[in-house]
């Protein structure tokens, strides 16, 4: 019978494991915890193919309980409940232990429904998740389990496993397998094991005459196995590393990034997000950049990928490498906040609308001052109500241009 590679090279023991050092090694939390041999309810939270089912199957072996594999996108309550059904029988003498893959898919009513189930201490549960489970599994089943996340396997770690699987795929075959084929597959499949297995196995079923060379590598890997999803963590975290790059003016960073999102297709997030950091990250600092910005957006828009990337690197390398201010993001947060808190008060009648018969009447405008009537286009007066006259959310940047409007103002109120 047909036995595909991933399964028969699967680690039987946490040494086995490849990765997740930081959960797994000598010190690692999760191995203490296993050691102990009391499981707690846990959530394995990381990208697929990185060990969460496998490390599932050896708790269960060492703990000596009976493991029950489900998957959230075709079980149901009524299959928690048959598993139930058998834990006072000679099936399950010692407890069940039940993972729970993809837990992302019950919905809340599903999840609720689990609680019952988890809190007689018969069954313990681990649930695993390729997605945030702190926005998508309910609070009530968080509060009773610990979260593990795993991490996709560093290239190093990977090569070893694939030279691994490569000796025990060949066997006693005499297969010559070209330099560079393990490297090359290691880095490719971006920290997924099982990608990197099924590649293995592929390319020694097809090897030809020369055996398994990098020219079929590169073929069976053609496009890197990048972690994106548009509605999923690695899309925000994407996002947020762009951002972050720009903001700390890491001009290669941000081009990675950028890269990253464009080979995902995704120009529509990476124009939006770069048209928010213009004015949020660079703002007042260099107020141009807006305009350039958008300008270089809207030139990716009309050509397109791929010649789209060229007009979008030239503004993240401009907003990578020009003068930095929050000042404008800061001051309106500030005063939003006031709004929120109901910091308001009636707006001054010398500067309501005047612009209707009977404003008079009401005392509308009476005292207005217009500024372009006095020296400098300025005149002391009250702009904000008279409950927050005195609040205070704009703070001039340390930029030049910035510093230069302050010197400006200075002069010209203190000279009235």
């Amino acid at each position: 019978m047909y036995q595909p590679l991933a399964d028969k090279i699967r680690p039987k023991t946490l040494d086995d494991v490849v990765g997740q050092q930081h959960l797994l090694g000598k010190n690692g939390l999760l191995r203490r915890v296993i050691a102990s041999g009391t499981i707690p309810n846990m959530i394995f939270y990381g990208p697929s193919g990185v060990g969460k089912t496998t490390v599932a199957s050896i708790i269960a072996k060492q703990t000596e309980r009976k493991l029950y594999h489900l998957n959230a996108t075709t079980a149901g309550i009524a299959d928690i409940k048959a598993i139930i059904d058998e834990l006072d029988t000679f099936l399950a003498p010692n407890g069940a232990l039940v993972y729970l893959d993809e837990i992302q898919y019950f919905n809340k009513k599903q999840q609720q429904s689990l609680l019952e189930f988890i809190e007689t201490g018969k069954m313990t549960l681990i649930a695993s998740t390729t997605e945030n489970p702190y926005f998508y599994v309910y609070n009530a089943i968080l509060s009773r389990s610990t979260v593990f996340e795993f991490k996709p396997i560093e290239t190093e770690d990977m090569q070893r496993a694939v030279e691994r699987a490569f000796a025990l795929a060949i066997g006693d075959k005499g297969m010559p397998v070209e330099d560079g084929v393990a490297a090359y597959i290691a880095q490719a499949v971006c920290g997924d094991v099982r990608k990197a297995l099924g590649a293995v196995e592929l390319l020694v079923l097809g090897a030809g005459a020369d055996g398994v060379t990098l020219a079929d590598a590169k073929q069976a890997a053609q496009r890197s196995n990048m972690r994106y999803d548009r509605d999923g963590d690695s899309h925000y975290d994407i996002l947020s590393a762009l951002q972050k790059s720009i903001r700390g003016s890491d001009p290669d960073a941000a081009l990675h990034y950028l890269a990253r999102l464009l080979e995902a297709g995704d120009m529509i997030s990476a124009a939006r997000r770069m048209l928010v950091i213009a004015s949020e990250d660079i703002g007042l600092a260099y107020p141009q950049c807006a305009a350039i910005v958008k300008a270089c957006v809207d030139s990716a828009f009309q050509l397109g990928l791929p010649e789209a990337r060229i007009p979008l690197a030239e503004a993240v390398l401009l907003m990578a490498t020009a003068p930095k201010s929050n000042s404008a993001a800061a001051a309106i947060d500030a005063a939003m906040a006031d709004v929120r808190a109901g910091k308001t008060g009636d707006i001054p009648a010398h500067i309501k609308d005047a612009h209707y018969g009977g404003a008079q009447k009401l005392g509308r405008g009476l005292t207005y001052q217009y500024p372009h009537a006095f020296p400098n286009h300025w005149v002391r007066q009250q702009y904000l109500p008279d409950e927050i006259k005195d609040a205070h959310y704009y703070d001039y940047g340390p930029n030049k241009t910035e510093q230069a409007a302050k010197a400006y103002w200075e002069r010209v109120k203190g000279a009235k």
